[in-house]
Formats: structure tokens, C-alpha cells, sequence
């Protein structure tokens, strides 16, 4: 079985340390440069997986529930995320729906997917099937995901409707704000964790970091 290697690679300057345990709330920097190369994960690998579970629900009222209802001239409109991303494509504007399928609905999709597949094998000591494509497959998605940007966008809008019509925020609405501080929360699970949890001995708690001394320096290496 792969092992956690022994030695980590700088990402500021290519210095080399030796892997040493921390105490919590230890963080570990590079003494040439500064880079924080890693810190204890406290309770974090523990709350990960409920905290994702629970971004999948929000999620899901989220897309299925009315973001807002406007009343105007006694006529009432509602509509779903889905359903604005299709109203921008009728309008001409596929590009801009095509955008915001995916940045709010695709790509946090699969991110939270790609988590859950993840972090249910780990936390029972298992390896999942394509583990490390995954493991970078998330990190590439994390910029694409913008969910917040969406949520300011909508708060702007119905401040601006407000004074023309009746708004009443929906059922979606609270949800994506409750998604925005949760994903927030989830997004911020360092990737490296993973490869801590899926390689470290059965049975054994995750508290290994880093620290040491430095050595020579090596350019290109990844821990």
C-alpha cells in the first residue's frame, strides 16, 4: 500500500521538509519563504462529510423551490433557477444562461457530488475507485463554482424591484443563502487532507503535519 511520503516540497520556493506531527492548532511555515505548507486539521475531517450532506440538501431546495415571487398590476410571477436559465436562453441571451447553468448549478453540483463519493469511503479506512483523478478534479472545478456571485446578483435585483413591484423572497432564496455559508465552509477542506485520509494506517487519527528542517531544494516536486 502507497504510503504518505516522508518529505514536502515548498509551493513558494522548492525547499524540501521532513514530515513531523503537529499539536492542534499548529500551523506549519516555510522558514525560507513563509509559505504556509500545512496546519493540524483539528475536528475538520470529522465535520466535512455532515457539512456536505447538508450543502446537497440546500441545494436541492435551491434548484426546485421559487427564488422569488413578484407581484405587479395584481399579476404574480414566480420562478426556479432552472427556470431563469431557460427564460435567458428564450431571450437570446444563451451564453449568458449557458454560463449560469453551469457555474451555479453544474459545476457546485459536481463539486459537492465528487466530495460525498470521497469522503464515505474514507471515513470508513477505503480507498475510492479513481481517488486521485477526483482529488483533482474537484480542485479544478473550485473557481468555476459561484454560487455567492448568483446570490448578490439576486439581492441586488430585488432591492432595484422592490420599489416597482412586490417581492417576496421564496423557499430558494433562504436555501442559497444557507448554501453560500455552508459551501463556503466545505470549499475551505484543504485537498491535501484527502490523500492524509486515504493513505494514512487503519485505525490510526489523522495528526500528522509538517515541519522539520529543510532540504535541498528540488523544483517540480507535489506532496
Amino acid at each position: 500500500m502507497t504510503e504518505v511520503p516522508e518529505t514536502v516540497v515548498c509551493p513558494g520556493c522548492d525547499a524540501v521538509y521532513g514530515r513531523t506531527p503537529l499539536r492542534p492548532r499548529d500551523v506549519a511555515h516555510c522558514p525560507r519563504c513563509g509559505t504556509e505548507l500545512d496546519r493540524h486539521p483539528g475536528q475538520q475531517q470529522r465535520r466535512i462529510l455532515p457539512l456536505t450532506v447538508a450543502c446537497l440538501i440546500m441545494f436541492a431546495i435551491a434548484n426546485l423551490f421559487p427564488i422569488v415571487e413578484i407581484e405587479l398590476q395584481g399579476l404574480r410571477s414566480q420562478t426556479t433557477l432552472a427556470g431563469a436559465v431557460v427564460a435567458l436562453s428564450a431571450e437570446g441571451m444563451s451564453v449568458v444562461a449557458l454560463l449560469v447553468l453551469a457555474t451555479t448549478i453544474l459545476f457546485p453540483f459536481l463539486q459537492l457530488c465528487i466530495l460525498a463519493y470521497l469522503l464515505v469511503p474514507l471515513s470508513r479506512e477505503h480507498r475510492p475507485v479513481g481517488f486521485a483523478l477526483l482529488v483533482r478534479a474537484m480542485q479544478s472545478l473550485r473557481p468555476w463554482g459561484m454560487i455567492e456571485v448568483f446570490l448578490l446578483g439576486v439581492l441586488v435585483a430585488i432591492v432595484k424591484l422592490s420599489s416597482m413591484a412586490t417581492v417576496v423572497p421564496g423557499p430558494a432564496l433562504w436555501a442559497f443563502v444557507a448554501l453560500t455559508v455552508m459551501l463556503t465552509a466545505v470549499l475551505s477542506f484543504d485537498p491535501g487532507s484527502f490523500w492524509e485520509m486515504a493513505f494514512r494506517p487503519k485505525g490510526e487519527e489523522v495528526g500528522d503535519d509538517l515541519g522539520g528542517e529543510p532540504g535541498e531544494g528540488k523544483g517540480g516536486a507535489s506532496a
